[in-house]
C-alpha cells in the first residue's frame, strides 16, 4: 500500500528554522515520541495533530512563535482588510437586532484584529453588544489580543472579556473564522476495499505513517459516506474524517438559547470532499507562507489544517436542533453585507487609498483568491428572518 508521501522538492525549498526554534521543535518531538512509546508504538493522526497544535507550551497554537501576518506562516482575511470584519459586523447587527441579543462569543480570535474591527463597526452602527467574549486556548495569542485591543483604546474595551471555558447559555452570536480547519482529524486510506486508519510511528529517527485496520466506528463512517454519495472510494485513496465533530458542535450549541453560529473557513460539500479523484485528501501545512503536505516537518513550528466538510457541519447542526440558515461563498457573503457599498464610500480622489482597498477586495472576493474557496455557513436557533449575508446566493442545496 502506498502511504502518503511529501514532495521532497517542496520540503527542500522551505526556510530552515533558527537554532532556538529547532530546539523548541525537538522538545515537542520528544513529547510526541514519549506518547507513541507509551501507547503501543503508535498513535492515531488525530492525537498527533492535537499534540502538534495544542500541547501546552509546545504546540503550534500554544507556543510563542508568530503565526499570523507577514512575519508568520499565513494571513487570514481579517488581516488582509478591515472590510472583511466590517461586513461580518453588519450581519451581526441584523442578528442581534432581531433577537435583542447582547453577547458575541468568538472562538479562537487569532491576533484580535477581527474582534477589534467587528466592534468598531458595531460601534458606528450603535449596536455594541454588552459583552464580547473571546474563548482562546493559547496564552500567547490571548496576550497579543489584549495588547491589540488595549492599543486601540476604544470605548468598547470594557465589554471584551476573555474566558477559558464555555460560558453559560445566552442569546447572541458565536463567531469562528478559520477555526474548524484546525480541529484534529483522523486520516484513513483504502486498501483492497478495506478501510485502514493511518497512525503515526517513530522509526528511523523520524515520524512515519503506519496503516492499521480501522475501528468499527471509522469503518461505519466510511461506509455511510459511500452509501450517501453512491460511490466506492478507490484503492490507495487517502482522506480525512472527524466522527467526533457532531459532539463538538453540540457542546457549543447548548449555550446558544437564541441566535446564530457563523463559521467561515475553506472547504467543500461532502460530494466534493470525497470525490474519487481527490486521492490525497485535503491535509495542508503552512510554514513561512509556503504550503506543503508534510505534517511531520518541524512539529510545533508549522500549522496543520484540513478543509472543512460543510455537509457534515450542516448534518451536525440538524442533529443539535439548529437550523441551517445559510451557506454561500465568502465573496457573495461580503457583497451581501455591504462590501460594494463600503468601497463606494471611499473618496476616489484619494487614489492611493482607493487602490489599496481595491487590492484588498480582490484578495477577499475574487474566485482565484479567497472568494470561492472560503465558505460561510450560518446555524441558527429561534431566528425567522432571512439573513442578509445569504440574500443573493444561498447554496444550501449543494450541501
Amino acid at each position: 500500500m502506498n502511504l502518503p508521501r511529501t514532495n521532497s522538492e517542496t520540503i527542500a525549498s522551505l526556510p530552515v528554522p533558527d537554532d532556538f526554534s529547532l530546539t523548541h521543535s525537538k522538545r515537542l518531538v520528544n513529547r510526541i515520541r514519549s506518547e507513541i512509546m507509551s501507547n503501543g508504538d503508535s498513535i492515531d493522526f488525530k492525537r498527533y495533530m492535537e499534540l502538534a497544535l495544542y500541547e501546552p507550551g509546545l504546540g503550534y497554537y500554544s507556543a510563542e512563535a508568530k503565526k499570523f501576518g507577514v512575519d508568520g506562516d499565513f494571513v487570514t482575511a481579517p488581516e488582509i482588510s478591515s472590510l472583511f470584519s466590517r461586513c461580518l459586523a453588519r450581519q451581526c447587527q441584523q442578528i442581534l437586532g432581531s433577537i435583542n441579543g447582547e453577547l458575541i462569543l468568538e472562538l479562537g480570535a487569532g491576533t484580535g484584529t477581527m474582534a477589534s474591527d467587528v466592534l468598531q463597526e458595531l460601534e458606528r452602527q450603535n449596536c455594541l453588544p454588552k459583552q464580547y467574549l473571546i474563548l482562546e486556548t493559547s496564552a500567547e495569542l490571548k496576550q497579543r489580543q489584549q495588547q491589540l485591543l488595549a492599543e486601540k483604546g476604544f470605548n468598547y474595551l470594557e465589554c471584551v472579556k476573555w474566558i477559558d471555558q464555555i460560558p453559560k447559555p445566552f442569546d447572541g452570536i458565536i463567531l469562528a473564522n478559520e477555526v474548524l480547519d484546525a480541529l484534529p482529524v483522523h486520516r484513513i486510506a483504502m486498501q483492497d476495499r478495506a478501510v485502514k486508519e493511518l497512525h503515526v510511528v517513530w522509526e528511523n529517527n523520524s515520524f512515519n505513517w503506519s496503516a492499521i485496520p480501522a475501528t468499527d466506528e471509522i469503518n461505519q463512517y466510511i461506509r455511510d459516506i459511500e452509501v450517501q454519495l453512491d460511490l466506492t472510494l478507490p484503492n490507495s485513496y487517502v482522506t480525512e474524517i472527524d466522527p467526533g465533530f457532531a459532539a463538538w458542535l453540540k457542546t457549543f450549541s447548548k449555550v446558544l438559547q437564541k441566535g446564530a453560529m457563523i463559521f467561515i473557513d475553506y472547504g467543500y460539500s461532502k460530494k466534493e470532499y470525497y470525490h474519487p479523484q481527490r486521492m490525497d485528501g485535503t491535509l495542508l501545512c503552512h510554514y513561512r507562507h509556503r504550503a506543503h503536505a508534510g505534517p511531520f516537518l518541524y512539529p510545533g513550528l508549522q500549522d496543520i489544517t484540513t478543509s472543512v466538510n460543510f455537509t457534515s457541519v450542516a448534518e451536525a447542526a440538524i442533529e443539535a436542533n439548529l437550523d441551517v440558515k445559510g451557506y454561500t461563498t465568502q465573496a457573495f457573503f461580503l457583497m451581501d453585507c455591504g462590501l460594494n457599498e463600503m468601497m463606494g464610500m471611499v473618496d476616489q480622489d484619494e487614489q492611493l487609498l482607493f487602490l489599496e482597498l481595491a487590492r484588498q477586495v480582490k484578495l477577499l472576493a475574487l474566485p482565484g483568491e479567497m472568494g470561492e474557496r472560503f465558505k460561510v455557513i450560518a446555524l441558527t436557533r429561534g431566528i425567522s428572518d432571512k439573513l442578509i449575508g445569504f440574500s443573493s446566493a444561498d447554496h444550501r442545496r449543494y450541501l
